[in-house]
């Protein structure tokens, strides 16, 4: 048994020990810690799940299967988090979502690739399609914040329906990229997924279909249980920490929710397969700006917890700085260490700046 499926094993002893955290009445912080662990663990299973389905059924199939569950850890705390009326941390988890994709995912990716090799080549079709979807969609979730910002005296109605108005024209957005990925263009993302399929073709043993699909159906359960777990006492816990709802989306919820991208993409780096990995890092980006973002603006309309757009105006200027970061340092289509430092640099500096955010 390799190190890569012993840590995660290890790691699922948190999940009885959270519940037994919670029913013995260990306290709001041994619940946060433990719940937070235990949604870790099961974010690698899931991905690790997502990987192997994704590559057995091939490029369309196994493209929508990546594309449905790439970033279903957040989406899921997201989900819980709404339900309990948490608004503002899950409207600031979509912002922080988004910046740790192009900034904190990419950079650590680089950074790691380019401590192995001098530079490193990746074809920059996948940043140029998917950073103007990327730029469409910041311009999208910005107009509320604009339409306030400019305005004395806005009618909440009128932002309700605006916010409605653009997540329907984002999942329109977001479904044309996938036909654009998965069918008309779809030779122009065929290569990483070829060399994870060669990989599969030298393999001794072929992944088993139904196993993994057990494995993705239980571990998205599962995280579904630890979120309620983990949101309960989030609130409470940072509050205590002094960290602000502002904080604790835009940083400490995508982080924990999507460690199982960091461990992705390193891999990935490591053996030198870029295109797969700007594929994977923007990729996911546009997961949650143009589908993430829209499901829960409709979920909370639908279950009475409604969610609009209007972020704060730093959270629309700190998603215009990254997609602008990202573009400029991924246009070339070469990387090396430095690229990866200076996105690292641009995410850290933002989150500083988030924690000092009053609001």
């Amino acid at each position: 048994m390799t190190i890569r499926t012993l840590v995660p094993l290890l790691l699922l002893c948190f999940i009885p020990i959270s519940i037994a955290a919670d029913l013995l009445v260990w306290g709001d912080f041994a619940v946060f810690l433990t719940s937070a662990i235990a949604i870790i663990a099961l974010s690698l299973w899931l991905s690790t799940a997502t990987e192997k389905i994704a590559v057995v059924l091939g490029p369309s199939a196994g493209g929508l299967v990546n594309a449905f569950f790439g970033n279903a850890t957040e989406l899921i705390i997201a989900l819980v988090a709404l339900r309990a009326g948490l608004i503002d941390i899950v409207r600031a988890t979509i912002t922080g979502s988004i910046l740790c994709d192009l900034l904190l995912l990419m950079g650590v990716a680089m950074l790691a690739g380019g401590l192995r090799y001098k530079e490193q080549t990746f074809q920059p079709i996948f940043v140029r399609v998917n950073g103007s979807s990327m730029m469409l969609a910041v311009v999208a979730i910005a107009l509320p914040t604009l339409v306030i910002s400019t305005s004395n005296m806005v009618d909440p109605s009128a932002i309700k329906n605006l916010s409605i108005i653009t997540a329907v024209v984002l999942i329109v957005v977001y479904g044309l990229t996938l036909l654009f990925s998965l069918k008309t263009h779809s030779y122009l993302y065929e290569i990483g997924l070829a060399d994870e399929e060669t990989e599969l073709a030298e393999s001794p043993h072929p992944p088993n279909v139904r196993l993994w699909i057990s494995v993705l159906i239980a571990t998205t359960i599962a995280i579904a249980f630890e979120s309620e777990l983990f949101v309960g006492v989030v609130e409470a816990e940072t509050a205590h920490l002094a960290l602000t709802p502002l904080f604790t989306g835009v940083v400490l919820l995508p982080i924990v929710g999507d460690m199982a991208g960091y461990i992705t993409v390193i891999r990935l780096a490591l053996k030198n397969k870029m295109d797969l990995t700007v594929a994977t890092t923007t990729g996911d980006s546009l997961l949650v700006a143009l589908f993430m973002a829209p499901v829960l603006v409709f979920v909370g309309q639908a279950i009475g917890q409604p969610l609009d757009l209007n972020f704060n105006t730093f959270e629309v200027a700190a998603l215009v700085i990254a997609v602008v970061v990202a573009n400029l340092i991924g246009f070339g289509g070469r990387s090396n260490w430095l690229d990866g430092t200076l996105l690292i640099a641009t995410y850290f500096l933002l989150g500083v700046a988030f924690y000092y955010h009053p609001a």
